[in-house]
């Protein structure tokens, strides 16, 4: 009987446990295919939305300090943004093929003002000038984070738009940033993209909310 009860009470923990793994999975799995499901969804539009296209006048080259007048790169970066913080290192690659075609510089969108610019140099571990100027997201057109602004040597927005369809923007076929950059100094008009390119996901500015 002692034996019986030994192994019913086994039968039950087994059975307990294998309940809860499977909760735990099951929750993880939700965890993980409801983020995916968030940040795949456009960014919610603002009221009164009135963004510049492509060839208007802009007016940042008075707002970030430039050292030149190469075409002028814009990174808009939430640092409590998950976007953000997976598209590191593809910015990165992008300064360091391009640093001597382009200047480039980060803007940083949050609402919470304990982040410096050392903090942000450190992240990137770039030497960059840092700006926490959310008129400069205004002024483009740029509603989330990550996104990626290119303004020409006449000051008019040529490209502002996502930096590819993959969070870790590992997909090649759709290195909308890179292609708009590639297109800007092979002295096309303008880049020609559909939807996925130029629609917001991410972050919401600067709340960080989908």
């Amino acid at each position: 009987m002692k034996m019986r009860n030994c192994f019913l009470g086994a039968s039950v923990r087994k059975f307990f446990l294998t309940i809860w793994l499977l909760g735990t999975a099951s929750i993880v799995a939700y965890a993980f295919w409801h983020n995916d499901l968030v940040y795949s969804l456009p960014t919610p539009v603002p009221n009164n939305y009135h963004p510049p296209k492509v060839g208007d006048s802009l007016s940042v080259f008075t707002q970030v300090k430039r050292k030149t007048n190469k075409p002028l790169f814009l990174h808009f970066f939430n640092p409590d943004c998950p976007c953000s913080r997976f598209n590191i290192q593809h910015f990165k690659q992008l300064v360091n093929s391009y640093h001597s075609q382009l200047e480039f510089a980060i803007v940083v969108l949050t609402n919470k003002p304990n982040y410096t610019a050392n903090d942000i140099a450190d992240k990137f571990n770039l030497d960059l000038p840092v700006y926490f100027d959310s008129s400069i997201a205004k002024n483009c057109g740029v509603i989330s984070t990550p996104q990626a602004v290119l303004v020409n040597t006449n000051q008019s927005l040529y490209y502002r738009g996502n930096y590819n369809t993959t969070r870790y923007c590992t997909n090649k076929q759709t290195e909308y940033a890179r292609m708009a950059i590639d297109s800007l100094l092979a002295n096309q008009k303008k880049p020609v993209f559909g939807s996925l390119a130029l629609t917001s996901y991410g972050c919401s500015i600067p709340s960080c909310k989908k």
